[in-house]
């Protein structure tokens, strides 16, 4: 997964895509134009790379993702927990909570999500 990525342009590019999919791209260059500042090759290398790999894909000039926002960033929770923490969630909720305090809310909804986890 390590192809997949962003580097803070490339991500607000995604952003872009994924709040406005599918769009032709001539609309993408005119988003990017406005959003971004970018002319219209800067917005066609950098979907080219994201095309290549594997995040988006332009068929007849219609831009569309091939995977969701949603799963694209659970995949990199998952890459950072595997590769900082070994894999344990445990550990990488202690090392996040030793600098940031957890809210009331916020422990509430995990025991949430642990609940409905061991429910399935």
């Amino acid at each position: 997964m390590a192809e997949r990525k962003l580097g803070a342009v490339e991500s607000r590019f995604a952003d872009l895509i994924w709040e406005n999919e599918p769009i032709p791209s001539g609309e993408l260059v005119k988003l990017c134009q406005r959003e971004l500042c970018w002319k219209k090759p800067t917005t066609y290398n950098v979907l080219r790379k994201l095309c290549e790999r594997g995040i988006f894909q332009n068929v007849k000039g219609i831009v569309t993702s091939v995977i969701s926002r949603s799963d694209f960033y659970a995949r990199q929770g998952e890459e950072l927990v595997d590769e900082a923490f070994g894999g344990s969630l445990p550990a990488f909720i202690a090392a996040f909570s030793r600098r940031r305090s957890l809210s009331d809310r916020e422990i509430d909804e995990i025991r949430r999500m642990i609940d409905t986890y061991k429910e399935e």
